[in-house]
Order: structure tokens, then sequence, then C-alpha cells
């Protein structure tokens, strides 16, 4: 069996590598978005503990949670977007 080959795009390359990811060009789309939803989840969880300690104001924080909207703008688009946004360039064989 062999995996299926996929080509991201320089602009999702450019977006990921903001998350500290890279991926190759074996690693299935639905993996990497898992992937980024975590750091997504992560960094929401400690901002919304940080208004709960009082260290941040709603005001703050909702400037907040738009700004990180913004820097993980590809999670806007579903898991099938990515897969026939990344094409994949080699079908899995069984």
């Amino acid at each position: 069996m062999t995996a299926a080959l996929w080509s991201y795009p320089p602009e999702f390359i450019v977006a990921l590598a903001d998350h500290g990811l890279a991926p190759r060009p074996d690693t299935p789309p639905a993996l990497v978005r898992d992937a980024v939803n975590d750091l997504y989840r992560y960094e929401l969880r400690r901002m919304r503990d940080g208004l709960r300690d009082s260290a941040l104001d709603k005001v703050a924080y909702r400037e907040r949670v738009i700004a990180l909207r913004k820097k993980y703008w590809v999670l806007t688009l579903q898991l099938g977007a990515w897969e026939r946004i990344c094409e994949a360039a080699g079908g899995a064989t069984s």
C-alpha cells in the first residue's frame, strides 16, 4: 500500500510554519488540520483562563480572540477544502 502524496500550497506552508508545523508530502491534511486545531484550542483556553484570573479585561479578551482567529485562518476551511486545496498528487493504492 502506498500513501497519498499531498501538495500543500505556499500560503499553507507559511501559515503552518508560523505554528511550528512543517507537513511532509505524505502527511494527510486531516492530521495537519487536527494539529492546528489543537494549538488553537490550547491558546484559546489559555486566554480564557487569563480572563477568569482577571489578567485580561473583556475588551482586551475580545480583541485577542479576534487576533487569534486571524492567526489561525487555515481553520476557516473544512477538511474537504483542505483535501481539495492540497490535491493528492499521488493516489493511495491498496
